[in-house]
């Protein structure tokens, strides 16, 4: 972790500024990946263990809803409403959330995946909004949820509830605040540990989480490489979100400077057939580290990026006396959704 005047100053975008309530179990660990590292013959691999946030059975959407549940409060919301894919990670989260805090969910979940088998409907993260009270309503893939939240919203006010939504990953300025936090508290252990990691390769998909770390590394000059590896959209389409999102920041806080676009590193070689389609590249990153570590990935986040990070290393992209980071953004609950994959059946099986 480097300075450009050498010293440990707070970044120039404070979190401080900002409503928050503690949802999560912070900091989360730093941990070696010494058998992986060993097993693809280096660089030296660390991981970032946001799995390991408590709410819910974890994941890097509880640090975003630390910001977003705050604001909430404040407007004096008494239902949160939000929307993601079936098998939704931060859906799970907000109602995980939401119970904790006294307060009614509703989620829209849109049926992304073309998949026919029962335990992707069943369970997994369905099953956990389920036992975290929340209600759900499913739509056709290519439903405009935005625009059904707000009719959602607009309905709950004629009853006299006061609403309030949430995006899809909570991703907007409010919610990346919590990986601008995140890149600090990394930043400490680091130099509590005296590493030097020259990469930081994570899942990119609403974009808070990419944004929000290259907000809080550029506020403490750091000159880590981050890498998103996409689970959804091609390039520039992702690129495009972490921009508007970085550019959001900058307007909610503050940047000391502007980001450069080619700071915005997005690989979007590891999607697959589409957003939470199964690959084999995914396969194997899975039961990698599962074998390798006892640490469990997810199948539609962490496991493609994980996949992307072990392509990267067999590729030469990243050399042996690198030291990479790896953020493991949680959802390991999604793995019981794609237990017949695990099992040995082919992709081709979500629409069969």
């Amino acid at each position: 972790m480097t300075h450009t005047d050498g010293s440990d100053t707070i970044p120039a975008m404070n979190t401080d500024q900002f409503p928050r309530i503690n949802l999560a179990h912070l900091p989360t660990p730093l941990e070696p990946m010494s058998r992986l590292s060993r097993y693809l013959g280096g660089p030296d691999i660390w991981i970032k263990r946001d799995d390991c946030t408590g709410l819910g059975s974890g994941g890097n959407k509880t640090r975003k809803l630390e910001f977003l549940m705050a604001d909430a409060l404040e407007k004096g919301a008494d239902t949160i409403i939000t929307l993601g894919a079936v098998q939704s990670n931060h859906v799970r989260q907000t109602a995980a959330a939401s119970a904790r805090l006294g307060l009614a969910c509703h989620g829209l979940l849109e049926t992304e995946v073309p998949c026919s088998q029962e335990s992707y409907r069943a369970s997994g993260n369905v099953l956990l909004d389920g036992l975290f009270a929340a209600t759900v309503e499913y739509h056709e893939h290519g439903s405009d949820l935005a625009a059904l939240a707000l009719e959602r919203a607009n309905e709950l006010k004629a009853e006299g509830r006061v609403p309030y939504i949430i995006p899809v990953g909570g991703s907007n300025a409010i919610g990346a605040l919590g990986y601008v936090d995140c890149a600090n508290e990394l930043a400490a252990q680091l130099r509590e540990s005296g590493l030097s990691p020259n990469h930081l390769v994570h899942a990119t998909g609403s974009a808070g989480t990419q944004a929000g770390l290259l907000a809080g590394l550029h506020g403490l000059d750091s000159d880590i490489r981050v890498c998103g590896v996409s689970v959804s959209a091609d390039q520039a389409t992702q690129f495009n979100k972490v921009r508007v999102l970085i550019d959001e920041l900058a307007l909610l806080g503050g940047l000391d400077g502007s980001i450069e676009d080619h700071r915005i590193v997005v690989r979007d070689s590891y999607v697959g057939e589409g957003y939470g389609m199964p690959t084999e590249g995914m396969r194997e990153a899975v039961r990698l580290c599962a074998e390798k570590e006892g640490i469990l990935l997810d199948p539609v986040y962490s496991g493609k990026a994980m996949a992307g990070l072990i392509d990267m290393i067999r590729s030469g992209e990243l050399a042996q006396d690198d030291t990479v980071v790896f953020l493991h953004t949680g959802g390991s609950a999604g793995l019981f959704a794609y237990d017949w994959f695990f099992n040995g059946e082919s992709a081709a099986a979500t629409s069969a």
